[in-house]
């Protein structure tokens, strides 16, 4: 049953577009172009489960990666089941360009949140690098103990982070998010993005259970 939040986060996309609410699907009217971009679906996935084409941003903690990011499925489609990651998944070489799909949307569903972990998990969008090729990333965290729209700056090494759901509820329902990553870049890091960016990370911290469904780029068109 779709909670008052996801709802409200739902009816914010354009009334031009249709949806079913299983895994979010959106098919809007432009004409010749298509108005979203499928940056993953959980689709696809190896011998043992784990996604294709994303890695581990700790190489030596590969084994626990593999174990605890798992894609599976259901009646209403796939998606990504973490359960006590602790570290980042990154993938790279998206065909993505952030100023004509500037608006991203994934949806997530948590079961389980130790009341320590903090953030209880994250979605990065890295629209660009440095001089020194290191990503630049804003991420977009769901936190058990920071409300709703707080923004933290981040450092030479750290990207800032938006808060874009507080609390450890609601619990075994998904939960739609809606932001809008090319605004955020400009506004955070006073520049224009790449053409293309650099790719997406998913977080998920110790102790926690959440699922991650599929992330898509929309026009604002």
């Amino acid at each position: 049953m779709m909670g008052t939040r996801t709802i409200r986060r739902w009816l914010v996309i354009s009334a031009a577009c249709a949806s079913w609410y299983g895994f979010m699907h959106v098919e809007c009217a432009s004409g010749a172009d298509s108005d979203h971009l499928t940056l993953e679906d959980f689709r696809s996935k190896d011998q043992d489960g784990f996604p294709n084409e994303w890695q581990h941003e700790n190489q030596r903690s590969q084994a626990k990666g593999r174990e605890a990011y798992k894609i599976q499925s259901d009646g209403q489609g796939s998606f990504l089941a973490a359960k006590d990651a602790g570290q980042r998944l990154k993938k790279r070489k998206i065909d993505w360009d952030p100023k004509a799909y500037p608006l991203l949307i994934w949806k997530w569903r948590l079961h389980k949140a130790p009341t320590e972990s903090e953030p209880i998990a994250a979605i990065y969008a890295s629209l660009d690098t440095d001089l020194l090729f290191i990503p630049v990333f804003t991420k977009y965290i769901w936190s058990g103990s920071k409300p709703e729209g707080t923004v933290t700056e981040g450092g030479m090494f750290s990207g800032s982070e938006i808060v874009v759901q507080g609390g450890v509820t609601p619990l075994n329902e998904w939960v739609e998010e809606r932001v809008n990553v090319y605004e955020d870049f400009k506004r955070i890091h006073q520049h224009e993005p790449a053409e293309k960016a650099w790719g997406i990370s998913i977080f998920a911290g110790p102790g926690v259970e959440i699922d991650f469904g599929p992330i898509t780029a929309v026009s604002s068109r």
